[in-house]
């Protein structure tokens, strides 16, 4: 894999020193004898190809390169380094949880990433789709698997009404904190893109079928007061619909507009009084 590469006293100066004024690089200081080394090695080589990860893992064996280990100070192995604009910015020693490896990496992300991700969420709090939109498909041409992104990109498509692309920007988030937000917004996308790709003639429906498609159709242009009423509405005559489906759509319009939103308390009592 070209993100893992071995290093040696050689080749440190421009794998590690060099490269890192362009990619974060992380040493991993091990041994063949070296137990931990062994359990600490292939997480580490598994988040190096982790596309959601961008970072180059240099592989520094002590017993053949003691000098490296002499001017870094490592005393106990196994031992990793973080190396990012030619100087050491982090490290640990000893075996770590997957979670805290994941955190360390987290932590080296150049911090003008991080701030275009925080501006791209402050427009999505501020209610400026559009410009959401373009901040995270900016983001997304360069971190295109990082779970952060895609909800961004899939929140502001989704409250665009173009919810079949959203739909796809939101299947892409696997793990990570972000997941469970996603988890809440994944029916809503998959309603409002059926909606979207159903006929507008509903003559042929049941009525509480036909007042759900329009409550999707509201949804589709912004309309999320006169849909979540159909909604609740729907949910007064029957609260099983769908096998909870349009619950799991209101819950997912509560995630989508926010907690502090007014709609979002008005509608969050309401269907507690409806289901309890």
């Amino acid at each position: 894999m070209d993100n893992i590469i071995e290093v040696s006293e050689t080749t440190f100066q421009y794998d590690v020193l060099q490269r890192s004024t362009e990619i974060p690089v992380v040493v991993d200081f091990w041994a063949p004898w070296c137990g931990p080394c062994q359990m600490l090695s292939p997480i580490l080589e598994r988040l190096a190809d982790d596309p959601d990860y961008y970072f180059i893992l240099g592989k520094v064996n002590v017993d053949e390169n003691p000098q490296l280990s002499m001017q870094y100070s490592i005393q106990g192995i196994p031992a990793v380094l973080a190396f990012v604009d030619g100087e050491l910015v982090d490290g640990f020693v000893g075996m770590q949880t997957e979670g805290r490896i994941r955190e360390f990496l987290s932590d080296l992300i150049p911090d003008e990433t991080e701030q275009a991700i925080s501006d791209g969420k402050s427009l999505l709090a501020t209610r400026h789709w559009h410009d959401a939109e373009h901040a995270f498909r900016d983001l997304h041409d360069e971190f295109p698997h990082r779970a952060d992104v895609n909800l961004g990109l899939g929140l502001a498509l989704l409250a665009q009404g173009q919810a079949c692309e959203a739909l796809a920007y939101l299947q892409k988030v696997k793990d990570g904190r972000e997941l469970t937000q996603t988890e809440k917004l994944i029916p809503l996308a998959e309603f409002m893109c059926r909606t979207a790709e159903s006929p507008d003639d509903v003559a042929d429906l049941e009525p509480l079928d036909a007042q759900y498609r329009q409550a999707g159709r509201l949804l589709l242009h912004g309309n999320y007061e006169a849909a979540m009423d159909g909604l609740i509405d729907i949910l007064r005559q029957d609260k099983r619909y769908r096998k909870g489906e349009a619950r799991a759509v209101m819950l997912g319009l509560f995630e989508l507009l926010g907690e502090n939103n007014t709609l979002t308390r008005q509608y969050r009592n309401e269907l507690a009084s409806v289901l309890f």
